[in-house]
């Protein structure tokens, strides 16, 4: 059939025997996802159509974590106008502000599964494509479509396939390798596609580094990205989930738009500059960069592990007093994990602030804003300007290169360190 694993689950989803890119299709949607900010204009537009139920509250799924807890009046009207959907019309799934990000929560929780259409109110919806299911955000008018009807019609994208291979140097992360991938393909050079990591660097990597890849889709123009299901996958939804779901993966002859291959083999850290997030620069060009505050977490990489990486450059070390270092876990799963590691109490004896679960400054509405003229690095996902304080600069990075630039005040490459 050629067909990939985007074109297999569109067809089945809109009930087609098979679809070929630039079809429009109308697709059934498994799962969908709200939270306060984005998720409050779609519930508004929802009311104004009158119906009185969604089409299947199980099917819902309502977050809040984007300001939480609530900074200003205004975010905790947001709060309490979701909370009161969720009980009006019976959601079936609701998490408060305890419980983290959406892009960690869900998948942590085993709410989305292989082979199924995700959509939800939320740009960084991609990152769940890393367990092999097609999951993209949209606009709130179009969610408040897919709560009357439970259908949404996509046009079906070109997919691109990009192969890594090679054996990454130390501290050589996936986060560098999106960097990477997002400083030679542009950020809008995949734009409305579908791109599929491959190769024995992805096959290789945990969970944890396919849903960072995949996160970062968007930041190339992307309608979506994945990694085909394997061993790890099963053996992460086996811990989280008893619910069926159908593993699809792509034809051996699939046809691709286009497939390039990354050798990570001498890459070495890499650091998106301000304002863009394609402005990507090995870390020997930026080094010396002064820095006012490094944040650590996001649901680009906020999981156990990549707060591992920052506390292994911290530990037994002090931060400077002019440098803030803020971290924030992407789930209470994960601030738990990292607190019986022993991580947590590594940050604070560095001199690090730990703020509960939560999108922090990402959106410029939180925790971590900064004042003009101040400088950040951070392992968030995007640096425009305006993003976090308008007259600021972000600088993107690793754990472990933000971990060791807030040691130095200063952009710092971490295999340097003694």
């Amino acid at each position: 059939m050629r067909k990939n694993i985007i074109e297999k689950i569109l067809a089945k989803a809109s009930g087609r025997r098979e679809v070929s890119p630039g079809q429009i299709v109308e697709a059934k949607i498994d799962l969908t996802m709200l939270h306060e900010n984005t998720g409050t204009p779609a519930v508004m537009a929802f009311r104004e159509i009158g119906l009185k139920n969604v089409w299947d509250p199980s099917k819902v799924v309502v977050i809040l974590d984007h300001n939480a807890p609530a900074p200003t009046e205004i975010a905790a009207g947001l709060h309490q106008y979701m909370r009161a959907f969720v009980k009006e019309f019976r959601i079936g799934t609701f998490y408060d502000i305890r419980e983290g990000v959406c892009h960690q929560v869900l998948p942590e929780k085993g709410l989305v599964l292989p082979g199924q259409v995700v959509v939800g109110v939320d740009s960084h919806t991609c990152t769940y494509g890393a367990l092999g299911l097609f999951s993209t955000g949209i606009g709130s008018t179009e969610m408040a479509g897919v709560l009357a009807m439970g259908m949404l019609w996509f046009k079906v994208p070109e997919t691109l396939k990009f192969v890594y291979k090679g054996t990454p140097p130390p501290m050589v992360t996936p986060r560098d390798m999106i960097l990477m991938t997002l400083g030679k393909i542009t950020s809008e050079g995949a734009n409305y596609k579908s791109i599929e990591f491959a190769g024995p660097v992805v096959e290789a990597m945990s969970i944890g580094g396919r849903l960072t890849m995949c996160n970062m889709a968007v930041e190339m123009g992307g309608k979506a990205g994945m990694v085909e299901p394997d061993e790890k996958t099963l053996a992460y939804l086996r811990e989280r989930t008893q619910k069926p779901f159908e593993i699809v993966r792509a034809d051996k002859d699939a046809v691709y738009e286009k497939v390039l291959e990354f050798d990570v083999s001498k890459i070495e850290p890499q650091v998106a500059c301000p304002h863009a997030v394609d402005n990507v620069k090995n870390i020997s060009e930026v080094e010396g960069k002064v820095i006012h505050q490094a944040l650590v977490g996001s649901c680009n990489s906020g999981r156990v592990e990549n707060l591992r990486e920052a506390a292994q450059i911290l530990r037994g070390k002090t931060i400077p007093i002019d440098v803030r270092l803020i971290v924030y876990p992407a789930s209470r799963a994960e601030y738990l994990a990292a607190m019986k590691e022993g991580i947590i109490a590594t940050f604070l004896e560095a001199g690090a602030v730990v703020c509960n679960p939560n999108c922090g400054p990402c959106d410029g509405s939180h925790e971590g804003i900064m004042a003009e003229g101040e400088v950040s690095i951070t392992t968030f996902p995007r640096n425009f300007k305006g993003r976090m304080g308008k007259g600021a600069e972000i600088y993107l990075a690793s754990a472990s290169v933000v971990a060791a630039s807030a040691l130095n005040g200063k952009i710092t490459d971490p295999r340097k360190l003694k």
